[in-house]
């Protein structure tokens, strides 16, 4: 690998956020939260966005970025209806990326509640697909009841279990496995897919290319405990994105761990 562009220092790698977009005052996620909107109007206006949006996401990912897709066979017996797992190291790609991969059904990716509370933009980010994460236990059911029928409809949900963005990262940070308990409740099967770079071949002076690497399906065993299978799937995940990231062939941004003192 070339010599980075540049250095960063982090302290905790499960809590440490690069992504420079933190709100002072987040929307607070509870029980009454419209995870989902029956009016006419907003279906209308959401199909719209989506139309609207999703050529210039394709444009967006595939001209600036550079993404190419490997293994996408892996999607073509699910149709629908499962969570997709990876590693967080993008900010455009990483909430556009999924809806091209869900085509023609609609992606929702599990989000920060930032990603709601920017004024005049939360709702054409909702609309668009975000589900923001819920602060208390009332948000919580809302938000599972949200993922079950978006499921249902051969939604895709996404998540990024490392939380925090880390802008081209190499590496696969350490995340928890409570996200995995969801695919275990609903009985849905999971697919991981791993962000790697690649030299670019032309436009060397745009950062590295994106290559998007799927997993086959994972699915839950019904018959196993939901806490060992949730153990299980998230061994399993974090395993296919471990592996992947020694395929990385730029190192574009080095992340160095300060020393205790």
């Amino acid at each position: 690998m070339k010599t980075p562009r540049k250095t960063v220092y982090y302290t905790d790698p499960m809590k440490d956020d690069f992504a420079g977009t933190r709100i002072q005052e987040p929307v607070f996620i509870d029980g009454s939260y419209p995870y989902i909107h029956r009016g006419l109007g907003w279906r209308i206006l959401s199909g719209l966005a989506w139309a609207i949006v999703l050529p210039l996401v394709w444009l967006g990912n595939r001209l600036w970025f550079g993404v190419r897709v490997r293994n996408r066979k892996a999607l073509r017996g699910l149709k629908g209806g499962y969570f997709l797992y990876g590693n967080h190291t993008q900010a455009f790609p990483n909430a556009t990326y999924p809806s091209l991969l869900a085509f023609p059904h609609r992606a929702y990716v599990v989000a920060n509640p930032d990603a709601v509370s920017i004024p005049h933009i939360r709702n054409i980010v909702q609309m668009l697909g975000a589900l923001p994460v819920p602060d208390n236990l009332a948000g919580q059911r809302a938000f599972i009841r949200a993922m079950e029928e978006r499921l249902g409809q051969k939604g895709v949900i996404v998540i990024y279990p490392e939380a925090h963005i880390w802008p081209y990262y190499t590496g696969v940070r350490p995340f928890p496995d409570a996200s995995f308990a969801y695919p275990v409740h609903c009985g849905r099967p999971v697919v991981a897919c791993a962000v790697t770079y690649r030299r670019r071949r032309l436009l060397r002076f745009l950062p590295p290319a994106l290559t998007l690497t799927l997993s086959d399906p994972i699915w839950p065993d019904p018959e196993a405990a939901p806490g060992r299978e949730r153990l299980r799937i998230h061994r399993l995940v974090y395993d296919f994105l471990a592996t992947r990231a020694e395929e990385n062939e730029v190192e574009y941004i080095r992340y160095v761990q300060r020393k205790a003192e």
